[in-house]
């Protein structure tokens, strides 16, 4: 006689294969504003999550006040059975001005300039390749750094998803909450604007900021 097999044992079984051949990995880049660039990726098929940190610089436990010559930083770490290095190196660089060596947009200096890090032979190679593709698709030298391994230093928490907290702050506009003050932020700044002048239709915006908060 054929004993049925009860469905949470073969749950447990897909589970546990699947898991097996699943592999999160991780990107390291610089693209100015690391609120803007963990929003951006957040939206992202395969992505995981995005935290916003400090790295490139030599300062130990780097702060936003005191961070030395690190750059505002953010790790995407994501689910290589769905997206790859080479695809999300591409969606960086189409949502940033490659092409500006001082900072991006209104943020200027060391701290919001451009880098990607590729932390082996294979990422270093891949990394080269999508700024190739990128400067045919402008026509333009990207002048954005491919650079080695870097020890990622974490932001402190209230720099994490601040294009979505509701805590309220006080600005100019009076008493607002985070996601607001980056929503102004970010379009006095003109980045979206920038992206989709320089990229055109290969700009990659993500979902409507204006209708998701961002």
């Amino acid at each position: 006689m054929i004993r049925p097999i009860a469905l949470a044992s073969i749950i447990s079984v897909l589970t546990a294969t699947g898991a097996a051949h699943a592999e999160t990995k991780s990107l390291i880049v610089a693209g100015g504003c690391f609120w803007c660039v963990e929003k951006d990726f957040e939206h992202v098929d395969g992505v995981i999550e995005a935290t916003s940190g400090y790295a490139g610089g030599e300062l130990a436990n780097p702060t936003y006040r005191n961070h030395g010559r690190h750059r505002e930083v953010v790790r995407i770490d994501y689910d290589s059975n769905v997206t790859d290095y080479k695809t999300l190196v591409d969606v960086f660089l189409r949502t940033i001005d490659p092409t500006d060596p001082g900072g991006q947009f209104c943020d200027r200096g060391r701290s919001y300039s451009t880098a990607i890090h590729a932390f082996t032979p294979e990422e270093m190679s891949l990394a080269e390749q999508a700024v190739a593709e990128g400067e045919t698709v402008l026509g333009q030298t990207i002048v954005t750094p491919v650079e080695g391994a870097v020890r990622f230093w974490e932001a402190e928490e209230y720099h994490q998803n601040y294009y979505k907290s509701q805590v309220p702050r006080l600005t100019r506009f009076g008493a607002i909450t985070r996601a607001d003050a980056y929503v102004r932020y970010r379009q006095a700044c003109g980045r979206d604007q920038r992206v989709r002048q320089l990229w055109g239709d290969a700009a990659y915006i993500g979902v409507s900021h204006a209708q998701k908060g961002s």
